[in-house]
């Protein structure tokens, strides 16, 4: 009998090219809440040590309206970046709904960027560039993570000596007035949804919601990193006009920023794109 032909092909001894997941790995314990991140590293060889590297971080944060980010979202399109060379932690925060109005979900992102510096060694993760990308809800935290940098409102005791500043941060489809945007649901079906968020009457607490806006507290002569913001023009939940007047806001002040425009695209599911990820590859890869 006349042997099928057999493929060949060489080993990858460097696993070029490859990923493996950490899974619940435990970053905060703030308030007795214990907060887990999945972690996505490129796969190495651990006994080449001449093939050591470090790679870029990102950090990325899905969209929950401030409660209960999912974390395996995204996990598919973090995976395929990690494989590029990338370490990707996707993270989670205190919800609001669980008594933690902001700056809670605000001090969680701070806090698992610090935990990820001190940890660089293991994952080998370069310190220097770490990217924070989040959307919607997650959009608004990657703004106000880009605008507040090391600042000590937001940093709580775990891991104090590290850095929460980065060094890009990508935007998708999150609000950056939220006071604009709590006027808009004053309507809806659930007109007091920002009162959880900041914890009472939004008309006491107006202060703190302009806080968490990232428009509203953007400042001349700041060091900020390049910042990238993407929205789809048929959003009916946070509209388009909101990445809109925040990247007119950076430009007119000299900052970094770039926008992008998704034709026809709501809030999440056909938003997204092969080509679209791509373009925000491309804007991670060149600014870090």
């Amino acid at each position: 009998m006349e042997r099928k032909k057999v493929k060949t092909f060489r080993n990858n001894p460097d696993l070029t090219g490859m990923a493996r997941l950490i899974p619940d790995v435990v970053f905060s314990e703030v308030s007795g809440v214990k907060l887990k991140m999945q972690v996505i590293v490129p796969w190495f060889n651990e006994s080449d040590e001449a093939a050591k590297q470090k790679w870029p971080l990102i950090v990325f944060l899905q969209g929950s309206a401030w409660t209960f980010p999912d974390v395996f979202y995204q996990l598919p399109q973090l995976a395929s970046i990690a494989r590029k060379g990338y370490v990707a932690a996707t993270i989670t925060h205190r919800s609001f709904l669980d008594g933690h109005p902001a700056p809670a979900f605000l001090q969680d992102a701070k806090t698992a960027i610090r935990f990820l510096r001190k940890n660089a060694e293991e994952y080998r993760i370069d310190p220097e560039r770490v990217c924070f990308w989040g959307t919607s809800s997650g959009g608004n935290t990657a703004l106000l993570v880009a605008l507040t940098g090391d600042d000590p409102r937001y940093k709580t005791d775990e891991y104090h000596d590290f850095s929460d500043s980065v060094s890009v941060a990508v935007d998708c489809f999150g609000p950056a007035d939220l006071v604009e945007l709590s006027d808009m649901v004053k309507n809806s079906e659930d007109p007091g949804f920002f009162n959880g968020l900041v914890g009472g009457d939004i008309s006491e607490r107006i202060d703190l919601l302009k806080e968490m806006s990232p428009l509203l507290i953007l400042k001349k002569n700041m060091n900020y990193p390049p910042i990238l913001l993407v929205h789809g023009d048929a959003d009916t939940i946070v509209p388009y006009s909101e990445s809109e007047k925040m990247y007119d806001a950076l430009v007119n002040y000299g900052y970094d920023a770039e926008l992008i425009r998704v034709e026809n695209a709501p809030h999440e599911g056909s938003f997204w794109s092969c080509e679209l990820l791509d373009e925000i590859y491309d804007f991670i890869k060149r600014k870090l």
